[in-house]
Parts: structure tokens; C-alpha cells; sequence
């Protein structure tokens, strides 16, 4: 007998944001074969990793991790793509909750309070509707115990696609492109700084900088994606 919902798939297939195959009736946005063949970094599990070694010498963090390799052409970068610039959201909640079940088994990451995404400016919000990173966090913050503040880092000013810059061009063109506001919500807290894709780590580093100023503020950076050189 064919129901209401088989009818519905044949004009409106519901397909995998990963992979692009038809999706399974127990599965949701992703299908089981691209979530058991995630290719996660495990950095979390050890303090000195590749992102950790990004920002050596740049700026002081506590700890620093990604969740997933981000390749060009691979299934990651379709989900992310997906996810950023197709809207489908649950894309972006469904490796945020498993990147932080990852993170609370960590003790790096233990005693995270506050989870800060990286701002979009007004512009940018406005066409896209949702800052990617925010969207992550709050799926994390439930499993982490923390709590999300988006008025703490501002991006007051428009800046360029990173896309085909440079690691001096994508620096320049961030460098002061960012504001404190309300410092007093994370002084002496666990602050996680939150990404989507950390490639040369300097939207990172700029903010970060910005967070070590505070009074007693411990810094841990993490990230999504980790575009590895």
C-alpha cells in the first residue's frame, strides 16, 4: 500500500546532504554511510594537534581541536557547502551534537562556560539569514553545559571572501575587522571560540585576540572543519 509520505518521496525525494543518495526511512539529512565514515581528526584527544600548532607563537589558548577533515571535492566540504549555502540547517546540528558528545569525553575541553561563535557582519546575516557558526554552537552548548554569547564579539565591518586569498591576504583582510563589547560576560571563564573551517586561522586569530585581553579569560579554540595544508 502506498502511503501519503512514499507518494510525497516520489515527486520530493529526500536525499543525503553528504553523498547525495536517497535517504533511507530511519534517516535523517544524513545518511548512515556518511556519518560512519566521517573522517574526524580525534584532535580533541591530544593537546598538541595540528590546529594546536596553527596558532603556536600567534595567540594563547588553552586547547584547540576540529572535528572533521575539510578536503576540497570531499563529502565534507559538500555537507558544509550544503549546510552554509543551501540552508539545511540540520546539517550543521547534527555534527555539532556529535562534535561535542567528542569534546565533553575530552579533558582539554572540560569546564567549557561559554561557547563564542565567530560573527558574521549585518550584510552577510541578512542574505544568508543564520550565522553558520552559531547554529553549531547551540547544537553543542545542551551536551557541553555552556551557555552561547553572541554580544560579545561584533564584526562591525564588511570584509571579503576569504575564498582564493592569500595567508597574508586573508590576515589583511581581517586584521581589525572586529570588536569586544560586554567584556564583564566572560571574564574569568572558560570561553570555546566556535568556526565552521579553520584553513589558515586567521578569522580565528583575530578574534582570539580580542578574547585574551579579557581578565581571566582561558581560551579554547575549535572548529568544525580543519582545512589541513
Amino acid at each position: 500500500m502506498i502511503t501519503t509520505r512514499d507518494f510525497i518521496g516520489l515527486f520530493f525525494p529526500r536525499i543525503c546532504e553528504g553523498c547525495g543518495n536517497l535517504l533511507f526511512i530511519n534517516e535523517n539529512t544524513l545518511c548512515t554511510r556518511c556519518i560512519t565514515k566521517l573522517p574526524k581528526t580525534n584532535f580533541h584527544k591530544f593537546r598538541d594537534n595540528p590546529v594546536m600548532e596553527n596558532f603556536h607563537g600567534k595567540i594563547k589558548a588553552a586547547s584547540a581541536t576540529s572535528f572533521l577533515y575539510y578536503a576540497k571535492a570531499g563529502r565534507v566540504q559538500q555537507m558544509i557547502h550544503n549546510f552554509k549555502y543551501r540552508s539545511k540547517l540540520e546539517v550543521g546540528r547534527i555534527l555539532g551534537g556529535m562534535f561535542a558528545t567528542d569534546l565533553a569525553s575530552s579533558p582539554y575541553f572540560e569546564g567549557v562556560e561559554i561557547i563564542i561563535p565567530i560573527p558574521l557582519h549585518w550584510t552577510k546575516m541578512k542574505i544568508r539569514g543564520f550565522n553558520q557558526s552559531e547554529i553549531i554552537a547551540r547544537a553543542m552548548a545542551k551536551t557541553l553545559d555552556a551557555q552561547v554569547e553572541t554580544d560579545v564579539l561584533l564584526r562591525p565591518f564588511a570584509t571579503e571572501t576569504q575564498t582564493r586569498k592569500t595567508r597574508i591576504e586573508r590576515v589583511e583582510n581581517v586584521s581589525g575587522k572586529f570588536q569586544l563589547k560586554n567584556p564583564e560576560k566572560i571574564a574569568n571563564k572558560h570561553i570555546l571560540l566556535l568556526d565552521d573551517v579553520i584553513t589558515t586561522g586567521s578569522t580565528m586569530e583575530s578574534c582570539a585576540v580580542l578574547v585574551n585581553r579579557v581578565e581571566g579569560a582561558k581560551l579554547s579554540i575549535a572548529s568544525l572543519g580543519f582545512a589541513s595544508k
